[in-house]
């Protein structure tokens, strides 16, 4: 299956927390980062979801936000360091890529975020991710 979805990260299931409803499962993605997806219960159960499962970490580069240094005192959990390799902008929106540690992530943001963060190849960032906007794909 084909995916609109360009930012697609293997990596491998280090824990699973179920509740009643949702999951949180931790994810070793390919360069040692660690990411944390919150999604069902059901899904885990349906997708064979356990510890040492391979997954793709499959996020949409609408729910990337990046910063350029790490960011304290926020929820989101999800900050994977990376560098920027390539910066396109429009009139109104910009897409970025940021080559992290075993692959490359997309974000989609705003022109005058882009011109406001300085961002251009060579630029140091951190893509934040809420752990609510991971999905993930069984390999």
């Amino acid at each position: 299956m084909s995916l609109s979805i360009r930012n697609q990260i293997p990596g491998t299931i280090t824990a699973v927390t179920t509740g009643e409803a949702m999951a949180t499962v931790r994810v070793r993605l390919a360069g040692g980062q660690d990411v944390t997806a919150a999604i069902t219960a059901d899904a885990v159960k349906e997708l064979g979801l356990a510890e040492g499962s391979e997954v793709k970490a499959l996020v949409k580069s609408t729910e990337v936000a990046l910063a350029t240094a790490p960011v304290e005192n926020i929820s989101i959990r999800n900050q994977i360091a990376g560098t920027v390799t390539e910066v396109a902008t429009g009139g109104a929106m910009g897409s970025v890529k940021v080559a992290v540690e075993g692959g490359e992530l997309t974000a989609a943001i705003t022109k005058d975020a882009v011109d406001a963060l300085g961002l251009a190849a060579g630029t140091s960032v951190v893509a934040l991710i809420k752990s609510t906007e991971i999905s993930l794909a069984a390999a």
